[in-house]
């Protein structure tokens, strides 16, 4: 009997260290598919200017993709149909409009009803001001549920890491991204690393390599695109003679300076394609001026899915390169 009585203490000073935000966290996990945002508005607001506005800035198309797909899949529920089972969705935008608000706004909120959930609310006395709300703040709108979506993957490829990759990445550049299971070491060379998870019709691959920085012009777009091309060429021959992985001509890519957690780079994003060959896709690759070496560093993402839609694909090897850190200190943990 004092054992039962000792075991209930215990349950219920967790339930209350859960409650108050401290302790242990008893939220459910987060439901939903990759991408999706649940959209809590009713049906005046979501067919008129303010659906249009969320519809115009999270609807979006995804930047280099074969076929067109939006950059997250929005899913109306109107507020009396708000229940439990879409409380629980990994992002959800709350819109409201009506006399009661006396002014426009948007907060956003974590972890709810779910972790890790993201959750915007959007209130304005007007469909027309709620509209110009959402266009006034499309980027953190958009970009707050992009990281949602980023950190997810990064959290998971932490929690189910393999640990060797990071280490070799480690060893050979001075930093490294984390790798979940699954991932594999395909190829390793002078300065370059090509590790992929692959299944009989996807393949999603990570190069991580590096070449001299010469001077300022190194970081022109075009002179990366050179750097980049010589490396694929020489290390990623195509599946016949004489063919090799090279930067698509079809559409230019584009590139643009970021910073990230304390790190600047350059992203480019773009289109691959096997020369003498009929095999491609999107990539995404971030450029980093290494001191240490006076090289550029190139942690390059890529897709081959010819049968299935690839933003979801395209999203979770981008999140993983956005996971790099440098000179990273490689836990102890053992793999079991």
């Amino acid at each position: 009997m004092k054992t039962i009585k000792l075991l209930f203490i215990l349950l219920t000073a967790a339930t209350i260290s859960g409650c108050s935000g401290k302790g242990i966290n008893l939220k459910s996990s987060v439901s939903g598919k990759a991408g999706e945002v649940v959209v809590v508005t009713n049906k005046g607001n979501w067919d008129t200017e303010a659906g249009a506005a969320l519809k115009s800035v999270l609807a979006v198309d995804y930047p280099f993709l074969p076929q067109k797909e939006p950059a997250f899949t929005l899913i109306n529920i109107p507020e009396n149909s708000f229940s439990s089972i879409f409380q629980k969705h990994r992002n959800i935008v709350i819109l409201k409009t009506g006399e009661n608000f006396t002014e426009s706004k948007m907060n956003i909120q974590d972890d709810i009803w779910a972790a890790p959930q993201t959750v915007v609310n959007i209130s304005a006395p007007t469909e027309a001001e709620a509209a110009a709300l959402i266009l006034e703040k499309k980027d953190l709108l958009f970009n707050t549920l992009e990281q949602a979506e980023r950190n997810r993957i990064i959290r998971n490829s932490i929690k189910y890491e393999e640990l060797s990759l990071r280490k070799l990445v480690n060893k050979e550049f001075g930093g490294s991204p984390y790798f979940p299971k699954g991932y594999s070491l395909k190829k390793q060379a002078d300065n370059f690393l090509w590790i992929s998870y692959e299944t009989t019709y996807t393949n999603q691959g990570i190069f991580v390599y590096s070449f001299p920085y010469k001077d300022s012009t190194s970081l022109q777009l075009e002179n990366i695109l050179d750097g980049m091309n010589e490396v694929m060429e020489k290390y990623v021959p195509g599946m016949i003679d004489n063919s090799y992985m090279t930067i698509s001509n079809y559409q230019m890519p584009q590139m643009k300076w970021m910073r990230y957690k304390k790190m600047d780079f350059a992203e480019i994003r773009g289109f691959w394609e096997v020369q003498n060959d009929f095999m491609g896709g999107p990539f995404v690759a971030h450029i980093f001026y290494d001191k240490k070496t006076n090289n550029l560093l190139v942690l390059e993402g890529f897709v081959y899915s010819p049968r299935y839609d690839k933003r979801n694909y395209l999203r979770q090897v981008e999140s993983i390169i956005y996971s790099f850190s440098w000179d990273n200190e490689i836990t102890k943990r053992t793999e079991e």
